[in-house]
């Protein structure tokens, strides 16, 4: 059965193929309806996701002024809902500078580069049972395989400026991408060895208990290395604008710089849906709710915890950021795949987990998963707890006589 929904591809090539074929175009009515249903779907997704993503800042402004203890924006519309869209005038309104001795062409394709990837993850998401492109064989391999530009297009940007603090915030942004990149495949890997495929859509069916609670061990791994990915606080030593003065997009105004934020902002929309998909069952639900309004649902679960870090959570250090990739979340990523693949080499029967399996193996992770972070907290979290008293100094006028 065909879903109800709108966006469907089936819904769309059926009706253009009707069309061509009223209109005598018998023997091209297959690749026409083809090509056009794919472009109209194309048409009306990236649309949608562009609003979403102008409502989603509008959202994440405001929840970041009620932990803080302000309004947020309240001036355009009823209760600011107006304000992205007066953003998004004025950034089209300015002028679209170019430094003089920048690399045009690569300064002008870098905010594209940036964007694409995002727009291209969401077509492998099985929000809806019918989803066409969510039977992907290879799905999670097209997303890892996809997000790894995000570090060329970041490094294109600063380097195409041609400016010392956007070199230095792209050259951060690739080291950090390319290393966080590791926790994330290795929080991706205990995923598989559970579902036994790399299809989204099976992946999401093969949840008889969602994986969150499975694995948390694995869950916290993946989403460490998807915020560090993001370069949201506190991971955002990319742009840093108390040293670098905004980082890798310092020299880009107008509707370049539009789209370079236009992606960063998308990018937590597009890691939830992931997230959902891989740790939270995707559109799983009780009836008589309907499978996508579950998948948004858990969506905005997901954006709201992102969120609460991001306002809570200070900047980490460079060095913080790269040593947390590299020793403690790489250790426990390593940690986890052995800790699953051993767990499901006892417990799988006939090439199979059952719920049974899953519900020991929850009890055995979440144990060993406290266990794990207490410790990592204890080696690489002590030192604030052991703090030298301050010596005050000679030259200083703090009660000390001076001969």
């Amino acid at each position: 059965m065909h879903s109800p929904l709108l966006l469907d591809f089936t819904t769309f090539y059926e009706l253009f193929f009707k069309a061509f074929d009223t209109l005598g175009f018998e023997a091209s009515a297959h690749w026409m309806s083809y090509t056009a249903a794919g472009i109209s779907l194309s048409f009306i997704a990236i649309n949608l996701l562009i609003l979403s993503t102008a409502l989603y800042t509008w959202f994440e402004r405001r929840t970041i002024a009620r932990f803080q203890v302000r309004r947020g924006p309240n001036r355009n519309g009823p209760y600011g809902l107006l304000q992205p869209f007066a953003d998004v005038i004025k950034l089209i309104m300015k002028e679209d500078t170019i430094p003089e001795s920048a690399d045009k062409v690569v300064f002008t394709l870098a905010p594209i580069v940036l964007l694409a990837p995002t727009l291209l993850i969401i077509t492998v998401i099985p929000m809806d049972d019918s989803t066409f492109l969510g039977t992907l064989n290879i799905g999670i391999l097209f997303i890892v395989g996809i997000t790894s530009v995000n570090s060329i297009a970041i490094f294109m940007a600063g380097w195409g400026s041609r400016n010392k603090y956007a070199i230095l915030g792209s050259m951060r942004g690739a080291a950090m991408l390319v290393s966080y990149e590791i926790p994330m495949a290795l929080g991706i890997t205990s995923v598989l060895l559970l579902s036994g495929s790399l299809a989204m859509k099976t992946i999401a069916d093969s949840q008889l208990i969602w994986f969150i609670l499975v694995m948390p061990l694995g869950f916290f791994v993946f989403m460490a290395a998807a915020m560090a990915e993001m370069s949201r606080t506190p991971f955002d030593q990319i742009e840093s604008e108390s040293e670098l003065g905004s980082g890798y997009n310092t020299e880009f105004s107008g509707i370049k710089f539009a789209i370079l934020f236009l992606a960063e902002f998308m990018a937590p929309i597009v890691t939830s849906a992931v997230v959902t998909t891989l740790f939270l069952g995707g559109n799983q639900g009780f009836s008589p709710i309907p499978g996508p309004i579950w998948f948004i649902l858990k969506m905005f679960v997901v954006i709201f915890i992102l969120l609460w870090i991001r306002s809570t959570w200070p900047r980490l250090r460079i060095d913080q950021i790269m040593g947390f990739a590299w020793k403690p979340l790489f250790g426990l990523g390593i940690i986890n795949i052995f800790l699953i693949a051993l767990e499901s080499q006892i417990l799988m029967e006939e090439g199979k987990l059952s719920q049974n399996d899953m519900l020991i193996m929850s009890g055995i992770n979440w144990v060993l998963t406290i266990v794990g972070l207490l410790v990592m907290f204890n080696i690489y979290g002590h030192k604030r707890y052991n703090r030298p008293d301050p010596i005050p100094s000679q030259l200083a006028n703090m009660g000390t006589d001076l001969q």
